[in-house]
C-alpha cells in the first residue's frame, strides 16, 4: 500500500492530507493549539482515529501515540551523530533514517520491513511517500512519520 503524505501550503497549525495511489484522501491530520505539539488523525469520513502528542519535559524529543484514549506506544529520538534513529516502544519496531533525513525504514523486531518512507524533495511543502507492507500497519506507520516530521520541525 502506498500513501502520499503532504503538508498543506497555507495552514495556521500543522495540517496534512494523506492520499492513496488513486489520489483519494485516506487520512487528514490536523494540529491543535496546545502546549507542545498535538496532531490528530481523521479518516476520510472525519472520524478521529488517533493522536500524536509531544512530551514537554524530556531530554530528547518524545511523542506518545494514541488510538482513542489508549496510549499504545512512544517514539523517542536517540542521540546519534550521523544517521537519525528513533526508539519505538510499540510492536517492537525500529526506525532508522538516512544521513540527510529524507528516507526512513521501519522494521519489525525480527527484521521484516514494515514500511519505507521517503521525502520528495522538489515540493513547496513537506511531502513523504509511505510504502506500507500491509495495510493494517498504515495508521501506525503514518503516526511514526508524523512524529518524525514534528521532531524535525522542532529543530528548525
Amino acid at each position: 500500500m502506498r500513501l502520499l503524505f503532504k503538508q498543506r501550503l497555507f495552514s495556521w497549525f500543522d495540517s496534512y492530507d494523506v492520499y492513496d495511489e488513486a489520489g483519494n484522501t485516506v487520512f487528514t491530520v490536523k494540529g491543535q493549539f496546545s502546549w507542545g505539539k498535538t496532531l490528530k488523525i481523521f479518516d476520510a469520513a472525519h472520524n478521529e482515529l488517533g493522536t500524536v502528542k509531544s512530551r514537554l519535559f524530556s531530554f530528547m524529543p518524545k511523542f506518545d501515540l494514541y488510538q482513542g484514549d489508549h496510549c499504545f506506544g512512544t517514539v523517542s529520538k536517540e542521540f546519534t551523530f550521523f544517521k537519525p534513529k528513533f526508539h519505538i516502544d510499540c510492536n517492537g519496531w525500529q526506525v532508522e533514517g538516512s544521513f540527510w533525513e529524507w528516507d526512513y525504514t521501519i522494521r519489525a523486531s525480527y527484521g521484516e520491513v514494515i514500511a519505507r518512507i521517503s521525502k520528495e524533495v522538489f515540493h513547496l511543502t513537506d511531502t513523504y511517500v509511505i510504502d506500507v507492507s500491509d495495510p493494517k500497519y498504515a495508521l501506525q506507520a503514518l503516526m511514526l512519520v508524523i512524529a518524525i516530521d514534528a521532531e524535525k520541525d522542532q529543530r528548525d
